[in-house]
């Protein structure tokens, strides 16, 4: 697996997990964000894209 494939897996792994927290209430959107290090703008982007597209 070359890098770019390895980061890219690393970060849809992060936020599925993040997701999984934020829609559980396991976590709080200001958690979800930090843990993934975005804003929540690209948090949002990142929930409709996921909505639209799956995973």
């Amino acid at each position: 697996m070359r890098r770019t494939e390895w980061l890219q897996e690393t970060r849809r792994m992060r936020f599925e997990e993040a997701y999984e927290g934020w829609t559980e209430s396991r976590l709080t959107q200001e958690e979800a964000v930090l843990s993934l290090g975005v804003c929540a703008r690209i948090f949002r982007r990142y929930i409709d894209r996921y909505k639209e597209e799956g995973p």
